[in-house]
């Protein structure tokens, strides 16, 4: 296992973790900028950050700073109540796609969808199953773009407490299910982004990253569980804050050969988002050396 206490060489910042200052939206430029003060090599924006910017803009400064990305959030939520959804989920992600590849990312993330108008409080069904073969096909059709782009696609499986309305594949295994169906082949094109925010409490989550080996670890989230969350969406914790063990479970990726980025991705609308953006990343770096 590498060892992270003295430098951070291998953590990358999801912009969602700093995208406000003090409760204030902070433009991704900022964000980038203050990364590149810290020597912070990496980061995972969001493409409504990107587009409040311009790709062009945030790719040229990218460049400039030499950042990699350890991904890109987000594709996916590809159910939808009739074809005409379908059809515009399908167009989205093709447009995620190129977006991620503009920009050099190591991945594309999945965010799959779940019971489609449930996100907006009026489900339009209840049929998960169908759900699931929603995501299932639209990952399918994804996947022949994202071959022909050198873009891998990274399945994240949600926590259960997402499953009505953002993410029908919940642990692992489901997600590792639809690569091997997919990809029977293991090329590299579709893999899986383990968060332990939304896996650390699953049984058999050491046995499926032992399956998902090298080809299929393409991310690592990290941020922790708090308790008691007082916020399911915007209440996670920092790193060493709560009760997940985030060394063991990286043992288990790096055991498989994993060598990426440990991207933190923090959504806290209660806590860090009210803090200085600076604070934040420096807590990142410090969190990263001793509690990732």
């Amino acid at each position: 296992m590498r060892d992270f206490s003295q430098d951070h060489r291998w953590l990358s910042i999801n912009t969602a973790t700093v995208r406000k200052s003090k409760g204030q939206d902070l433009p991704l430029t900022e964000i980038l900028d203050a990364c590149a003060r810290r020597g912070i090599r990496a980061i995972s924006p969001w493409r409504d950050q990107v587009a409040a910017v311009g790709l062009a803009q945030v790719s040229r400064q990218v460049k400039a700073n030499g950042f990699e990305l350890s991904g890109y959030c987000r594709g996916g939520m590809f159910t939808a109540a009739d074809d005409a959804g379908l059809k515009a989920a399908d167009d989205d992600n093709r447009r995620a796609l190129e977006e991620a590849r503009e920009l050099n990312a190591a991945c594309l993330v999945l965010v799959v969808g779940a019971l489609p108008g449930a996100l907006g409080g009026r489900a339009a069904h209840k049929d998960i199953a169908l759900s699931r073969q929603q995501v299932h096909d639209g990952i399918g059709r994804l996947l022949e773009h994202s071959r022909a782009a050198g873009m891998p696609l990274a399945i994240e499986p949600l926590h259960p407490m997402y499953a009505a309305d953002r993410a029908c594949i919940n642990t692992m295994e489901q997600a590792l299910d639809v690569c091997d169906a997919l990809d029977p082949s293991r090329s590299g094109a579709l893999g899986v982004a383990v968060d332990v925010y939304h896996v650390w409490w699953d049984p058999k989550l050491r046995e499926q990253i032992e399956r998902a080996g090298r080809e299929r670890l393409l991310a690592f989230h990290v941020c922790d569980w708090l308790t008691p969350t007082r916020d399911l969406l915007n209440d996670r914790g920092m790193m060493g804050d709560g009760v997940i063990d985030i060394p063991r479970i990286r043992g288990w990726v790096e055991g498989q050969g994993f060598a990426g980025y440990s991207e933190v991705e923090i959504f806290s609308g209660l806590d860090w988002w009210q803090r200085e953006a600076g604070e934040v990343l420096d807590t990142c770096i410090a969190r990263h050396r001793s509690a990732v």
